[in-house]
């Protein structure tokens, strides 16, 4: 059994849980996720708290147990605070500006580079520079994190591109001169 499975996941109030056969639904402040469940896990209502079971005593569900409960988890935590990821755009001449339900992007390349933004999903920038990226679902959050900072990855160089807040990157040394 999984020891993270077995914790019991605090409903706060205002959040509603609906427990369908393969799937949680979980409404709140923020809007509503459905999380489809692995087969074999169940969920039950425990007065203001939810627990994951397993259907039956298996190795091969246990692998799903503390799963299941995580995305479950991050669903009502979503829904009540939301998820944000920040970054940072680095390098001279590179910036990016949200136009409508697109980011626009110059860094470095000879075009500028048009980003849709997902629905769910709101993008801010400050000064040009500065990418904040908020939602509800977890997982979709950090994808597009991820998708921005895929199109420039910081130099190991130069240390220009677009990172993530507080990411450390190692400066590499470049050529020497002949001796």
């Amino acid at each position: 059994m999984s020891r993270i499975g077995k914790k019991p996941i605090p409903v706060p109030k205002g959040v509603t849980v609906k427990i369908a056969g393969d799937a949680v639904e979980v409404q709140g402040p923020k809007g509503t996720l459905r999380q489809p469940l692995p087969p074999g896990i169940v969920f039950a209502h425990e007065g203001t708290d939810l627990i994951a079971r397993l259907e039956r005593d298996d190795r091969a569900l246990g692998k799903f147990h503390g799963l299941a409960r995580s995305l479950v988890a991050n669903a009502v935590s979503g829904v009540t605070d939301g998820f944000k990821k920040e970054l940072d755009i680095v390098g001279i001449g590179y910036r990016a500006e949200v136009k409508g339900k697109q980011v626009h992007f110059a860094l470095g390349y000879s075009h500028p580079i048009v980003f849709d933004i997902p629905s769910g999903i709101d993008i801010a920038i400050d000064k040009q520079t500065h990418i904040t990226v908020t939602g509800v679902d977890r997982q979709l959050v950090g994808q597009v994190a991820a998708n921005i900072r895929r199109m420039r990855k910081p130099d190991p160089y130069k240390q220009k591109g677009v990172r993530y807040t507080g990411e450390v990157l190692k400066k590499k040394v470049g050529k020497t001169g002949a001796k």
